[in-house]
């Protein structure tokens, strides 16, 4: 399904609502950090990536890493809406009625491609599916989200020197920059701010592109940008977001992490 633009901003709009309705509803933790990342998997499903929904198991499809595992509503929704996963499961999500996890398991015939969670897992992961592909001579793309404090993990460094190593250019990491990992903004935990971050990665090789995370016509020419690309390196796109984005109580909050608000003040800019 590609959606133009203006449908795929109305798009982000409807899921991020809908990932704050069932979440309240069924009383489920860790709105804040599916919030930040919306707009990036809206672009990544309704734009970019190539699958079938009828098809899930699909060899020749595009494989998203999902690492920041415990923010999985947000594609537990829009698989839901595509009918690849079964909507009972998400509108039930929490209960006893659904399979799904708080921390995203691997679950291919639902789309869920890695169970992830702990920081710094996704990444080796997706690099060593992409190493696969490359020697294979597939012609699919590994995309993997990450959040930005999984980037004080070592091994998130060593896949990242592998594939630049390896040449493994079938690979883009998107970078969910909210400044925030569990309970702390992350240079509280480690003294590391977003620059220090970009200037390692270029260190490595890599040129990382820097845009606006809830924009999604930003998004959409990021990713342009990235397939224009003619280094035999992985592709690194740093979206700058907002943990808790959309209800206005949560965010930037950091005890927001994995609480449910006592009030929904729905949307941004309603009060």
């Amino acid at each position: 399904m590609k959606l133009n633009d203006k449908a795929l901003q109305k798009k982000a709009g409807s899921i991020r609502a809908e990932v704050i309705n069932v979440s309240m509803r069924n009383s489920a933790g860790h709105i804040a950090s599916s919030l930040s990342c919306v707009d990036i998997l809206v672009v990544l499903y309704y734009r970019a990536m190539v699958y079938r929904a009828s098809d899930t198991l699909w060899e020749n499809r595009d494989r998203l890493i999902f690492s920041k595992a415990h923010g999985c509503y947000a594609l537990y929704a829009i698989l839901a809406d595509l009918k690849i996963l079964p909507t009972g499961h998400w509108k039930n999500f929490y209960t006893k009625e659904s399979s799904l996890l708080g921390c995203m398991e691997r679950r291919p015939e639902y789309g869920l491609e890695a169970g992830c969670g702990s920081l710094g897992h996704g990444l080796p992961i997706a690099v060593g599916l992409a190493f696969g592909a490359k020697l294979q001579k597939k012609k699919y793309h590994i995309f993997c989200i990450s959040g930005d404090g999984e980037f004080q993990e070592g091994s998130t460094w060593e896949a990242l020197q592998f594939a630049v190593k390896h040449n493994i250019s079938n690979l883009t990491v998107i970078i969910d920059e909210n400044q925030l990992q569990a309970m702390d903004f992350i240079t509280n935990v480690l003294d590391v701010e977003i620059k220090d971050i970009v200037k390692k990665l270029k260190g490595f090789g890599l040129s990382p592109i820097m845009c606006d995370g809830h924009d999604v016509i930003k998004l959409v020419e990021a990713l342009r940008s990235t397939k224009m690309s003619t280094k035999k390196v992985p592709s690194v796109i740093i979206a700058k977001t907002t943990k808790g984005y959309g209800l206005n109580c949560m965010e930037n909050v950091p005890k927001f992490h994995f609480r449910i608000p006592a009030c929904q003040k729905l949307l941004r800019g309603k009060k």
